[in-house]
């Protein structure tokens, strides 16, 4: 398939937002209902959509802002407001409300700059800093900026810059959408048989969102209608499909097609990339440019036990659910209690006739009681009769998370408690968390004694407690194995104290290889140097997006830029999105060929990165994660916010890179 150029899908939309609702539906309700719909209202939410509906910031009191008290487990509603403040917001949202009901207001346009500063501002406790990377997520601020603002028509019309995009999973799409907006010339190829990336792979009983549903979407797809506060994962993925739809590219993708090579031939400054289709046949093909969304958790990881192969029961990875397979009455063997496995275990214990689960560490679990709810019913009223009430929401939920809960896993300098804790704050955190296992599992001191960690709270990713999982391990048909696995046989697993559990079925919720980017795929930059090579075990990245020595090669949500406490995993890759874009235009601007990084920008990142990395716990020397490489170095994690990032990839730095 030959790259065809696209032109913006939105270019007639009001807003760069493919769920763009221009009006919402009048409000019709009594003073006694909109009374009712305010008491559960998040208030600065309310009072921020009103305040953009009227053109009225005088609503917004600064003695009414939301503080922002810091985050130790579970969001502050209203943002930390005190019983004073909320009883005075409330009064001024029911006013407010009634008075955009009064008045038929059922749409509100872009807004004056300085509205967009006075709402960000009362939001964000007076937070100037981060008023610019949170008008990137606001449909209603004129300069929003994720859209390009350049089209390749006007800055390269008739030159031949072919781009391939590699993935059609939450990055890819992405990648798609923006540049078919700036009308790049792009071919999209996913491996996989359609949409969706890990959310198309992964469909284990009880898949969903470990993080609030409103912070995991596009800020150019911001959909009002959510049914789960945390997204099963179906919802995701056919959010993912609509997207695609919506923005014009799902018909575009070549399915099926896998990169296997990447070649940089330096006398045409042009990627060779060699690609294998549904058929097995190869075809080589040249672009100007590669952007590689191929994901990071994407990679099952299977250990390698003893006697594997002897055992005559079923296996599955959880990323490969083999769904032909009926659980119930069978006794099943889950080998891990990661992310996966903390939701598999809940979901299938009911159908069971015994479940042995298998554990080398116990996970953290941050308490979350709406883990499984739907939204609310004023929620859903509020998303459909305040003008983007919704948006706003999301905002919120964004901001809030800029600095998240960092504080709380942040080591403290000298502090004596490790390895158990790093600092105060984490060893109140750990004393928090330990009471509330300590409450689950009393009746059973030996269970308790293997659920709470020996590692401090935020060194590994931390979970999400509605106490489901603690119900699954207290059932009687439930058996939690911390001797380690020592060999499978015909019949099951045989455990390092010597005990075989029989079992007809072993899942392994045994994670992914994130550490391997651009796994399975040659890529062979300038002077002949292969990336895997140059990398020796220790991804490494500028942004997260550019390496050097292999130019209009963009990586995106590459090595260093996940975020585990603090942050939005969408932003993130947008982000790096725009960045390769940006690069993209500063090509074609100067009628160049190619942008290469240099190694001195990426070696003063990488110290940078590393410099926040290890003031964390998940960067502590004792401290053993998949966030880590080979060498030991944390080459996943994020350490700071999203508003750095945003700084971070504010311009293509000229001194920074190489012209070619």
């Amino acid at each position: 398939m030959a790259p065809t150029p696209a032109t913006a899908s939105d270019a007639t939309s009001r807003l760069d937002d493919l769920y763009d609702v221009a009006s919402a539906e009048p409000i019709v309700e009594d003073d006694a209902f909109l009374e009712r719909v305010v008491a559960d209202a998040e208030l600065p939410v309310l009072l921020a959509a009103l305040a953009a509906a009227l053109g009225d910031t005088s609503i917004l009191r600064a003695d009414l802002r939301p503080p922002l008290t810091p985050i130790d487990t579970q969001p502050h509603p209203h943002g930390g407001m005190s019983a004073a403040q909320q009883e005075a917001a409330r009064a001024l949202a029911l006013s407010a409300l009634a008075t955009v009901r009064d008045k038929g207001i059922t749409e509100v346009g872009l807004l004056p700059d300085e509205t967009v500063r006075a709402i960000l501002a009362f939001l964000s406790a007076g937070q100037e800093s981060w008023i610019p990377m949170l008008k990137h997520e606001l449909d209603l601020a004129a300069d929003k900026g994720g859209r390009p603002s350049w089209s390749f028509a006007e800055v390269a019309a008739g030159r031949d810059f072919p781009v391939l995009i590699v993935g059609a999973g939450v990055a890819g799409i992405a990648a798609a959408h923006r540049y078919a907006q700036a009308g790049v010339p792009i071919t999209v190829i996913d491996a996989n048989s359609a949409v969706g990336g890990t959310w198309a792979k992964n469909t284990y009983p009880g898949v969903r969102l470990d993080t609030p549903t409103f912070g995991y979407s596009y800020s150019f797809a911001q959909r009002g209608d959510w049914p789960h506060q945390f997204a099963q994962g179906g919802e995701i993925l056919d959010y993912l499909r609509d997207v695609a739809e919506r923005a014009g590219i799902a018909d575009r993708i070549e399915f099926s097609t896998r990169l296997t090579r990447l070649r940089w031939d330096e006398t045409d400054a042009r990627w060779e990339a060699t690609t294998r289709g549904p058929d097995g046949a190869e075809q080589v093909r040249r672009f100007a440019a590669v952007v590689s969304a191929l994901g990071q958790l994407d990679r099952p990881h299977i250990p390698d036990f003893a006697g594997q192969e002897l055992f005559t029961g079923v296996t599955m990875h959880s990323q490969e659910w083999d769904h032909s397979v009926d659980l119930t009455g069978r006794r099943v063997a889950v080998i891990g209690t990661g992310a996966s496995a903390y939701q598999i275990v809940p979901a299938i214990v009911d159908d069971v006739a015994a479940l042995t689960v298998f554990q080398r560490s116990a996970p953290w679990m941050l308490p979350a009681p709406n883990y499984h709810h739907q939204v609310s019913d004023g929620f859903r009223w509020l998303q459909r009769k305040v003008p983007h009430y919704a948006q706003w929401y999301r905002l919120w939920v964004i901001l809030t998370g800029i600095p998240g809960r960092a504080h709380t896993v942040t080591a403290e300098p000298g502090w004596t408690g490790a390895p158990l804790s790093i600092s105060r704050k984490n060893q109140e955190l750990r004393e928090h968390l330990v009471a509330r296992l300590e409450r689950q599992f009393g009746s059973e001191p030996e269970l308790l004694a293997h659920v709470i960690p020996s590692y401090p709270p935020g060194a590994k990713r931390m979970l999400r407690d509605n106490e489901v999982w603690a119900a699954a391990l207290l059932a009687d048909k439930s058996t939690l194995v911390t001797a380690g696995i020592e060999r499978f046989t015909e019949r099951g697993i045989v455990d390092a104290s010597g005990v075989e559990h029989e079992v007809d079925v072993v899942v392994f919720a045994t994670g992914f290889k994130p550490s391997d980017y651009l796994e399975g795929v040659e890529v062979v930059g300038r002077h002949g140097t292969e990336i895997h090579d140059f990398w020796d075990g220790d991804t490494r990245a500028h942004n997260g997006v550019t390496v050097p020595g292999f130019p209009n090669l963009f990586l995106v949500y590459g090595p260093n830029v996940g975020g585990v406490v603090a942050g939005s995993l969408h932003f993130m890759l947008e982000r790096a999105v725009e960045y390769s874009l940006d690069a993209v235009h500063e090509v074609l601007r100067r009628g160049a060929a190619a942008i290469d990084v240099r190694r001195e920008a990426l070696d003063r990142f990488v110290a940078w990165v590393d410099e926040g990395n290890r003031r964390m716990a998940w960067g502590q020397p004792y401290v053993h994660t998949w966030y880590q490489n080979r060498h030991g170095r944390v080459s996943q994690i994020w350490p700071y916010t999203n508003v750095e990032y945003f700084d971070s990839t504010a311009a293509v730095t000229e001194s920074d890179h190489e012209f070619l």
